[in-house]
């Protein structure tokens, strides 16, 4: 809940100079194809655009606005409803002669800091209380009707409001039922999403709720990177000029992204091509139904962008690689992406019939179209019908400049990609996935023992929590007072959702005011009576892994039994929200071999190609496990970490090294640094220096025959639980 004026939030301009041009990016095609696309059938279910920082991810979003047509708005429409709209309208009905006056699309990003209440709307807080009135303050989705919600970050946002905008955007309308108001308004919104994987992951069910998603990552030729700072540094200098310079190209865009929503409607889905997009769907293997629906509209909306009238196998390549990646996950650690080979495998080459009732004339063959062929001939033209010249293509054979985003060349992307290189879905070089293919280099210690770590498979782990209440970031894992959850009491702080009942009895402890002349006496309720609710919910944590990488970690089945157990934490670091790190000490020193993070794709992968040999420094994994821990407080006091060292609690690099590592490990415990200890020595004859190492830690001591994943999540749960 929360104050204000009845006007809707003011979304973020989209002058002519305001963003970057959208048809002046360079590259970026299937972004600026699944952009088009959900913005001719918002239907499509919106956008999710996954890649590393600097990929002109945010730019594009931006610029998107600018080059949608402008819309007619009922003036006094607090929803932007259009004249005639039989939508039902809390401002409504609305006549076709209604006042109405012509504006841009709108672009209304939303903060990753919002609240329930903004995003959805609630109670006018202060109508309810200076008039007793019951009214309905709009928030974000109504701002955004009929436009773009643009959501930077959107791994970073509250799940429950990833799902409230998912919901909104797939049924065109925001429902609120709370605090006394009862509300339906359109919410048709093109709902798009920006993401850094590196930063954390979206659940898997939240993931295929967005329609489309996109790989983007920088191009690696030096003549694009060039050309992208050129017309960066230009619009830096002169943003006027340099739009004005796309100026015809913005507004042949416009033009053509408006004839497709006018034909949009009168593409015909023909059964046989429908049966190819179930066909394609199931070989895929994807879970449920959701892709078979976003790949035929994404179809559709693709065969109106091309100027047709029926649907083709192309435009169902271009939607199924766009609509079916991220939906091929097996499980969290698994990374999106597409095999176009057996894509075209499943779609086969035969053309089903556009029109399944036409007969062939008698004497002909039924496959014999004759030699002239129009737009509309089931083949893929060389250049996708265009306005103002965008979506043209070279027919020289010479190699061509490098194209804006803007001219959508939508017949083939991956084709002159190095098949060498590993590529994700969008047929650019992944740098993720060419880090997993090679591995990591050994790391302090000679290449003559080095043996890495196998593969292993992860188990399910059982729920940690932390016993007590803490106050870090929102999760799955710990009790803690968060800016989500359930109620639990007020406060008279600043910030934070309003608490009516608190304070109108605030107010009320101050009695009750009245007037003169035989008006009803009126509770006055004041600034310093406002009250705060205390809201209960679950934290996240940090989990940092020390791994002894070792010579005397390298015997093969200790180190698959290590790594299926570390695996374990992460995955279950994933589902439950946590962040987590990786350090490793070998040979003469160690590493923060991945810094504290969200994502554990990432770990997974560094894990998976550890290499083992050497000798051990211990001191100075401990050291750098404490220094990471150190860094981590200072950026957030209030997420508790738990240190699970990995080792047999040898120490011999340098000298005195099993002295310098009982040294640092005091320090860690005088720190209150929790601790869990996992045991890796085998053999007869055991000199327990891991025990020793946990007693210095005050830490959980684990011998490796309880090494299973749910003999580790015992111990941090019995740790986190002394942390509390």
């Amino acid at each position: 809940m929360r104050d204000g004026s009845n006007a809707p939030p003011t979304p973020a301009p989209t002058g002519s100079s305001d963003h970057f041009p959208f048809t002046a990016v360079v590259g970026a095609d299937d972004l600026a194809l699944a952009l088009v696309l959900t913005a001719v059938s918002p239907e499509v279910g919106g956008v999710l655009v996954r890649g590393e920082k600097g990929t002109a991810k945010s730019t594009m979003v931006r610029g998107l606005a600018a080059v949608l047509p402008h819309q007619s708005v009922v003036t006094a429409c607090r929803f932007g409803c259009a004249p005639g709209d039989t939508a039902a309208c809390p401002d409504g009905p609305h006549d076709a002669d209604a006042p109405a006056h012509t504006r841009p699309a709108r672009l209304v990003e939303l903060p990753i800091g919002a609240t329930e209440d903004r995003v959805v709307g609630s109670l006018d807080l202060e109508r309810a209380l200076a008039r007793g009135e019951t009214a309905y303050q709009p928030g974000l989705l109504a701002a955004a009707n009929r436009g773009i919600l643009y959501v930077d970050e959107v791994n970073l946002l509250h799940d429950h409001l990833v799902d409230l905008l998912l919901d909104a955007a797939a049924m065109g309308r925001n429902t609120v039922e709370r605090d006394g108001v009862s509300v339906a308004h359109p919410a048709r919104v093109v709902l798009v999403g920006t993401m850094n994987p590196e930063e954390g992951e979206l659940r898997p069910q939240l993931l295929d709720r967005f329609g489309l998603t996109v790989e983007v990552a920088a191009p690696r030729d030096p003549g694009p990177r060039a050309e992208v700072v050129r017309r960066r540094l230009a619009f830096d200098a002169d943003p006027t000029a340099f739009t004005a310079t796309f100026h015809d190209d913005q507004q042949a865009l416009r033009a053509r992204i408006d004839d497709a929503r006018s034909r949009v409607r009168q593409v015909r889905l023909t059964d046989a091509v429908l049966a190819r997009v179930a066909t394609v769907c199931a070989g895929f293997e994807v879970d449920g139904l959701r892709a078979d629906i976003v790949t035929a509209r994404a179809a559709v909306a693709h065969a109106a962008w091309a100027g047709r009238t029926h649907v083709t196998l192309a435009d169902v390549r271009a939607a199924a690689r766009l609509a079916l990646p991220h939906r091929r996950r097996r499980n969290p650690f698994d990374s999106p992406g597409l095999d176009e080979a057996l894509l075209d495998e499943l779609l086969g080459d035969d053309e089903p019939d556009p029109d399944p009732d036409r007969s062939p004339a008698p004497g002909t063959d039924p496959g014999d179209e004759g030699p002239e062929q129009g737009p509309d001939d089931g083949h893929e033209p060389d250049a996708a019908p265009t306005a103002g010249g965008a979506g043209s293509r070279a027919d020289d054979g010479h190699a061509r400049e490098p194209q804006p985003a803007g001219r959508l060349d939508d017949t083939s992307r991956s084709a002159e990609a190095d098949p060498a290189e590993p590529t994700s879905a969008s047929g650019t070089t992944d740098p993720a996935d060419a880090t997993a293919t090679a591995g990591p280099a050994p790391r302090n210690g000679s290449g003559t023992d080095d043996i890495a770590a196998p593969p292993a498979q992860p188990y399910a782990a059982r729920l940690l929590r932390a016993k007590g209440t803490g106050h870090g970031e929102a999760g799955r894992r710990s009790t803690a007072l968060t800016t989500t959850g359930r109620r639990v009491g007020s406060t008279s702080a600043r910030t934070g959702p309003v608490h009516l009942p608190a304070t109108i009895r605030a107010a009320a402890s101050r009695g009750v005011h009245g007037s003169t002349g035989g008006t009803p006496e009126r509770l006055r309720v004041t600034g310093r009576d406002l009250r705060r609710s205390v809201l209960q919910g679950r934290e996240a944590n940090l989990v940092l892994l020390c791994v002894d990488a070792s010579g005397s970690m390298a015997a093969r089945k200790r180190l698959e039994a290590v790594t299926a157990a570390v695996l374990s934490l992460l995955l279950d670091a994933y589902r439950r929200r946590d962040k987590v790190g990786l350090v490793t000490f070998r040979g003469s020193g160690a590493e923060l071999a991945l810094p504290p993070t969200g994502s554990v794709e990432v770990a997974a992968r560094r894990l998976q190609g550890l290499p083992h040999g050497g000798r051990t420094p211990l001191a100075e994994g401990l050291a750098t496990a404490y220094e990471t821990v150190r860094i981590e407080r200072l950026r957030d006091p209030s997420r508790r970490a738990l240190l699970v060292v990995v080792t047999d609690g040898r120490a011999t690099s340098g000298p005195d090294a099993l002295a310098r590592a009982a040294r640092v490990a005091a320090h860690l415990r005088h720190e209150g640094v929790e601790s869990v200890v996992l045991d890796c020595e085998s053999g007869r004859f055991r000199m327990g220096l891991a025990a020793r190492l946990a007693e210095q830690l005050g830490a959980e001591h684990l011998p490796v025959d309880e090494l299973a994943a749910s003999a580790i999540v015992g111990a941090t749960r019995a740790a986190t639980g002394r942390a509390a």
